[in-house]
């Protein structure tokens, strides 16, 4: 004999176990990918160390300070969200550390004494470091609005997960890496006199260059790039039906597949009229619920201290189309009676794909209006933040949409988690806006000197190299969730995965440049940047006497 367990009970549970050590095991292979990533970026077997102890003390840090504060506030919180929480944390954290190092290597080409080198670095990185944290805490603290508890714990951990990632970063790591001198860059020790980046024939300075003789074609076909990958969007399909959320299939699945071969496929999880009243009123309920097309089985409980039920069993499979329309005309059938209501499966489903609808209307709009406050307020312009936040938006749409055709033609996936999108958006446009605040932030520094123009050039040609490393980094912290055997975790990582190397690779590298170099001092519109010994590029050169 074969003893199964399902029901909603049995799949909650086969949920949860799906944590069970999944902590430990995340937090072990995000560590050795983060890692691996350093020794490749340094090409160190010193220097990666000191980062990746900072950024793993922080780790831990967060998961205790998100956890105290959420249980102070009286948030809850569940298995996934300390999951989430040390992936951003490393990403975040390793960001910001790869950012404050290079320019610390940089100034020490400048300096004799490492201590002014890493004060220079710290003053000039810190201002992008903070306008980064900002625009992900402003990003995340958007879910305490969600409707789902859940989800509003994930929004609050997040935030105080990337306060603290910074805090390290910023107060731990610059005397950390002071204390080791300059040997810690052993093999590639920088020395006072090497030419600093912004003036090298780096990679990505050549690939400014070729974008700054074509800026407009580069544009168009960028545009056109993400318009081809966003199509996608038009064939998206959300709700995972319970058997869908689980990459290896559990016993409660197994088991209600098997019931559903000799009975009605709504036995493993019936709906359930709940409602306030006699005896006389269940039985009315049961005979008009009986007459809903799907319904294949009724059966009245009698009342227990005033409260009755009704058990009704769908022909429909769980989680399938035909089952929550069921939902809907038995809610539509017991729809006159007071104090009435309908609860299942199916029902919470609904009800989730409702929450999560208007989750997305709340929540997408609010963060994209505050992270364009926050560059308003640190560029002092208009026309620069709408340009970001609109790049990073295309970059959104073009990424799901790629990403949907990869979750049907290969991974095999018919639909999305309702809630993904909305999470993807969140940390997407939270921490896309990062990489253009770290290269716009050197543009504006570049531009005072040698102009918009040309100043966007030498901040790609100092910024591309670190930008990027931290982009292919942050893409595969993500990457990593999908170590853990659920649907939603593994659609998550996915598509943030690629909507960050695209916003690295084409986005930053390509568009962005291009705009600005068509746009030259404009861009800052209506801020007016001058520069130092010259006159602004939009003002004709005086004549000559």
């Amino acid at each position: 004999m074969t003893a199964q367990v399902t029901g909603p009970a049995a799949i909650e549970a086969d949920l949860a176990s799906v944590f069970d050590g999944a902590n430990v095991t995340l937090l072990a292979v995000t560590a050795g990918v983060v890692a691996l990533l350093l020794i490749v970026t340094y090409r160190s077997p010193i220097l990666w160390v000191v980062p990746l102890l900072v950024v793993g003390v922080a780790d831990q840090a967060a998961a205790s300070a998100a956890t105290h504060v959420l249980k102070a506030v009286g948030i809850p919180w569940d298995e996934s969200t300390i999951g989430i929480l040390s992936v951003l944390v490393f990403g975040a954290g390793t960001n910001y550390a790869l950012l404050l190092i290079s320019r610390y290597r940089d100034e020490l080409r400048t300096h004799s004494s490492r201590h002014e080198a890493m004060a220079l670095a710290l003053r000039r990185a810190s201002e992008a470091i903070l306008a980064s944290a900002s625009t992900v805490v402003v990003g995340v603290l958007c879910l305490l609005l969600s409707a789902f508890p859940s989800t509003r714990g994930l929004g609050l951990a997040c935030a105080v997960g990337v306060l603290v990632a910074m805090a390290f970063v910023l107060l731990v790591l610059p005397g950390a890496l002071v204390l080791f001198g300059r040997w810690i860059f052993w093999p590639q020790v920088p020395r006072e006199g090497q030419a600093v980046l912004a003036d090298s024939r780096s990679l990505w300075r050549r690939i400014g260059d070729a974008v700054a003789a074509a800026p407009t074609a580069y544009i168009a076909g960028t545009l056109v790039l993400l318009a081809a990958m966003a199509l996608g969007l038009t064939q998206l399909r959300s709700g995972l039906a319970p058997e869908d959320q689980f990459l290896e299939t559990p016993e409660a699945i197994t088991a209600a597949e098997r019931l559903g071969e000799s009975f009605p496929a709504g036995t493993s999880d019936p709906l359930v009229v709940v409602t306030r009243g006699d005896e006389a009123q269940v039985d009315e309920l049961a005979a008009a619920v009986g007459d809903v097309d799907g319904v294949t089985q009724v059966t009245p409980v009698e009342p227990e201290g005033g409260i009755g039920q009704v058990q009704v069993v769908l022909q429909a499979e769980p989680g399938s189309d035909e089952a929550q329309a069921a939902v809907g005309e038995v809610r539509a059938a017991v729809e006159g009676y007071a104090d009435t209501h309908v609860t299942g499966g199916d029902a919470t489903a609904l009800d989730e794909e409702e929450g999560n609808v208007r989750d997305r209307l709340v929540v997408m709009p609010l963060v994209l209006a505050l992270v364009l406050l926050t560059l308003v307020g640190l560029l002092r312009s208009l026309l620069a933040p709408v340009i970001l936040v609109t790049s990073v938006v295309a970059t959104f749409c073009a990424a799901l949409g790629v990403s949907w055709w990869l979750f049907t033609g290969v991974l095999g996936f018919g639909a999305i988690d309702a809630g993904m999108p909305l999470l993807a958006f969140l940390f997407l446009v939270a921490l896309g806006v990062d990489y253009n605040i770290f290269l716009i932030t050197r543009t504006l520094e570049e531009a005072r000197e040698h102009g918009t123009r040309d100043g966007v050039l030498r901040a790609l040609g100092a910024t591309g190299g670190v930008i990027t490393s931290a982009g292919i980094l942050l893409a595969a912290v993500f990457a990593v969730l999908g170590v853990l055997p659920l649907v939603v975790l593994a659609q998550i990582g996915v598509v943030i995965c690629i909507g960050v190397l695209l916003d690295t690779l084409v986005v930053r590298t390509v568009l962005v440049p291009a705009i600005v170099r068509v746009l030259g001092e404009r861009f800052w519109w209506p801020r007016r940047v001058d520069h130092a010994g010259r006159h602004r590029e939009d003002e004709p050169e005086p004549a000559t006497v």
